[in-house]
C-alpha cells in the first residue's frame, strides 16, 4: 500500500523526535529516540514492510468523522464512525518524562466498533527484522522487540499476535470501554522500562502544551495560524540540547518522480537563526537563549570548521548516503539519509547567525564570555574568506558562485558586529567592520544590481533573478520601497510567479544547481513576497495571498515545504519549520501595517533566511 497524501499526516512529538500518523491510522514514519535516529517505522518511503503500525476500524466503510489537536497541544484526536458504532481514537507522545514512547488511546462513543491492528517493526531504516516475542510482567503481557542495541515494548490488554513477519490483531470497543496501548523504545541492554501511567501522561502533557501555548504574545487577525506555526518550532526543538530540526522527515520529494529529496533532520544555524527571531517576537526568550547555547556549543572549536548544519546535539559528521531498501515516496528515489551539503560554504550563514543575536542583544540578554568571543572569531572566519564564492542559500550543487544574497548577508554580519560594538561597549576592531560593511554595499551595487533592469540579479554577471533577494529590505541593505527593490519585486513577478499566483525560488533551468530542472514553488518565498507587498502599501495583494497560502495548511494547520498547485497537494519534507518560520513572519508584518503601536510583533532588523537543498 502507497503512503497517504503528504496533507493527510499528522505529527505528534516529545521534543526528541516525531512520528507521522495518517488519516488512515498508520504510523509511517518514526525516528527513535531522535530525530535524526534511523526509522522503525519507514512506510513513509516504502511499504508497510518498512515498518509501521496501523490502528483503525476494521470496517472498510468506516470514516473519519473529525480529526484535530487537542486545542494547543499535539495530543491528535481522531473520531471515527462505522455503520456499527463510534470511537476516538487519542494520540499522544508523553512530554518531560524522557520517555520515548507513543500512547494510542481507543474509547468507544457509541455502539460497538471492531478495530484492527498491524504492528511491522523494522530497526535501522527498515533493514533489521528484530526478535519479537511476548513476555510476562507482573502488570501483563508484553510484546517485546529486539535488534541489537534498541528495543521496543508494546503494552495493552489486546496484543497483536505473529503473523507472516508482522503482528496483527483485533479487539472491540463499546460505548463507555477504553483500550490503551504504548509502544516503548529503549536499550536493548537495559531493563524493561516501567508501566506508564497513561492518564497521569495524557494530563501532564496536555498542561505543558497549552502552558507553553499561553505564553504567546498577541498576534492579530492570523493568531491561530502562528500560534500552531510556533507550536511546530516548538516540537521540533530538541528538549535537552536546544537543536532545532529543520523537519522530522527526510526525502520527500519536492517534485514528484524527481531526485530532489533531502534529508532535513538536522539543525541548519539558517533556519535556527530565524526561530530565535520568531520566538524572540512572541515573547519566547528562554527557548531563543536555549539556541543560543546550542549554537555556542555546536561551532566551538577553530572557525575554519564552522559548518552550516549539525546533529540534535551538535555533532559534525553527517554524510549523504542514498538507502537503496526505499522505493521512496510515490516512487521518487532516491531516498538520503545525511546531507552532503554540510560540507559547503555559504557565505550568508555567519550573517544570519550574527542578525539573530542582534534581536537577542537587543531584547536585553547580555553577552557572556564565550558568545562574544565566539561572535568575534566568526567575523575573522568571514573576513579571511571575504572573496570566497559559495553555494548559497539554496545550496547549488553547482559551481560556487557570488551570489548577491549571500553577499548582502555579509554585509549584514559586519554591520551588526560594528553596530554591537558601538551600541553595546563590545570589544573589536569597529573601524575595520565598518569599511569591509561599506565596501561590501559598494560591491553589491556595482556587481549585483543590473542597472539595464533595475534589478538585483541573482548573483554577479547574471540576469536572473533569486526569491532571495525579498530579504535584502528585511536585513535592512535597503528600504522595501527604494526604486531598486521595487524594480526587483516587478521582475519576480514577471519571470518567477506561477499562474498560481507562488514564487518560484529560482529559474531550475538556468542550471546553477547541478541538477535536472523543475520543482514546485518554495512556500517560504511566497510568505516573503507577502511581507514586501504589505511593507510598499499593497495590502489587498498582501492580505489575498496570505490567506492563499494559509489555505495550504491541513486541517491541523501543518505546512510542508512547498505546495503543489497542479495537483493540489503538498510536496517536500513536512512540517516544514522554515515554511512555519516564513508564515509568522508574514503576519506580523500585516499585524505591523494594520496596527502601527504594535511593535512587538512587527518584524525589527533581520531575519533569516531558509536553507535548503536544492
Amino acid at each position: 500500500m502507497m503512503a497517504a497524501p503528504i496533507e493527510d499526516y499528522a505529527l505528534v512529538s516529545d521534543l526528541h523526535t516525531g512520528a507521522l500518523i495518517s488519516r488512515r491510522g498508520s504510523i509511517d514514519w518514526l525516528c527513535l529516540p531522535r530525530f535524526d535516529s534511523p526509522s522503525v517505522f519507514g512506510a513513509l518511503l516504502g511499504t508497510e514492510e518498512q515498518g509501521r503500525w496501523l490502528l483503525a476500524p476494521e470496517a472498510e466503510a468506516a470514516v473519519v468523522v473529525h480529526r484535530s489537536y487537542l486545542r494547543s497541544t499535539f495530543i491528535l484526536q481522531t473520531r471515527w464512525a462505522t455503520d456499527t458504532g463510534s470511537a476516538l481514537v487519542t494520540e499522544f507522545m508523553p512530554v518531560g518524562d524522557r520517555r520515548a514512547s507513543i500512547v494510542r488511546r481507543v474509547e468507544g462513543i457509541s455502539g460497538t466498533v471492531d478495530m484492527r491492528q498491524e504492528l511491522e517493526v523494522r530497526f535501522n531504516y527498515g533493514t533489521v527484522l528484530p526478535w519479537m516475542r511476548r513476555h510476562p510482567y507482573p502488570h501483563g503481557k508484553l510484546l517485546l522487540a529486539i535488534a541489537g542495541p534498541s528495543a521496543l515494548v508494546l503494552r495493552g490488554d489486546n496484543l497483536p499476535v505473529a503473523k507472516d513477519h508482522r503482528h496483527a490483531g483485533r479487539f472491540s470497543v463499546a460505548a463507555g470501554e477504553r483500550v490503551d496501548l504504548e509502544l516503548t523504545w529503549y536499550r536493548s541492554h537495559t531493563e524493561v522500562p516501567d508501566l506508564i501511567d497513561v492518564n497521569a501522561a495524557l494530563a501532564s502533557t496536555t498542561a505543558y502544551w497549552e502552558t507553553w501555548a499561553a505564553h504567546c504574545e498577541p498576534a492579530g487577525q492570523y493568531l491561530p495560524a502562528v500560534l500552531r506555526s510556533l507550536l511546530v518550532l516548538r516540537a521540533l526543538t530538541h528538549e535537552s540540547t536546544g537543536g532545532i530540526v529543520a523537519a522530522p522527515t527526510t526525502s520527500l520529494p519536492e517534485i514528484a518522480g524527481g531526485e530532489r529529496n533531502w534529508d532535513y533532520r538536522y539543525c541548519w544555524l539558517r533556519d535556527a537563526a530565524l526561530t530565535l527571531e520568531a520566538m524572540l517576537g512572541h515573547g519566547y526568550a528562554d527557548e531563543a537563549l536555549h539556541w543560543r547555547n546550542w549554537l555556542l556549543r555546536a561551532v566551538a572549536g577553530d572557525p575554519e570548521d564552522l559548518q552550516i548544519m549539525y546533529a540534535v546535539d551538535g555533532a559534525r559528521d553527517l554524510p549523504e548516503r542514498v538507502l537503496t531498501q526505499f522505493s521512496g515516496y510515490g516512487g521518487s528515489a532516491p531516498v538520503r539519509a545525511g546531507n552532503g551539503a554540510v560540507s559547503q560554504y555559504q557565505a550568508d550563514v555567519v550573517g544570519e547567525v550574527m542578525v539573530a543575536l542582534a534581536r537577542l542583544r537587543d531584547h536585553g540578554v547580555a553577552e557572556d564570555h564565550f558568545s562574544w568571543p565566539l561572535q568575534r572569531a566568526l567575523m575573522s572566519f568571514l573576513e579571511r574568506h571575504l572573496d570566497d564564492p559559495d553555494h548559497g542559500i539554496w545550496e547549488m550543487r553547482g559551481e560556487p558562485q557570488y551570489f548577491t544574497h549571500s553577499r548582502v548577508m555579509m554585509w549584514a554580519a559586519f554591520d551588526r558586529a560594528a553596530t554591537a560594538a558601538r551600541t553595546h561597549g563590545l570589544d573589536g576592531p569597529v573601524d575595520r567592520w565598518d569599511a569591509l560593511r561599506d565596501g561590501l554595499r559598494d560591491e553589491i551595487m556595482n556587481h549585483g544590481f543590473n542597472r539595464d533592469l533595475n534589478s538585483f540579479t541573482q548573483s554577479y554577471g547574471s540576469t536572473e533573478v533569486d526569491a532571495a533577494l525579498l530579504l535584502l529590505p528585511q536585513v535592512g541593505f535597503l528600504p522595501p520601497d527604494d526604486d531598486r527593490m521595487l524594480g526587483t519585486v516587478a521582475r519576480l513577478e514577471k519571470d518567477l510567479l506561477t499562474k498560481s499566483g507562488l514564487l518560484l525560488r529560482y529559474a531550475t533551468e538556468a542550471g546553477l544547481d547541478g541538477l535536472e530542472p523543475g520543482e514546485n514553488p518554495f512556500l517560504a518565498c511566497s510568505f516573503w513576497l507577502v511581507e514586501q507587498y504589505a511593507a510598499t502599501g499593497r495590502m489587498k495583494e498582501a492580505t489575498a495571498l496570505m490567506d492563499q497560502l494559509v489555505g495550504y495548511s491541513n486541517e491541523l494547520g501543518l505546512l510542508s515545504e512547498e505546495y503543489d498547485p497542479v495537483n493540489n497537494t503538498m510536496a517536500g519534507n513536512f512540517p516544514q519549520a522554515f515554511s512555519h518560520l516564513a508564515l509568522v513572519r508574514a503576519a506580523d508584518a500585516l499585524n505591523a501595517v494594520a496596527s502601527p503601536d504594535r511593535t512587538a510583533t512587527a518584524p525589527t532588523g533581520a531575519v533569516s533566511s531558509s536553507e535548503r537543498s536544492t
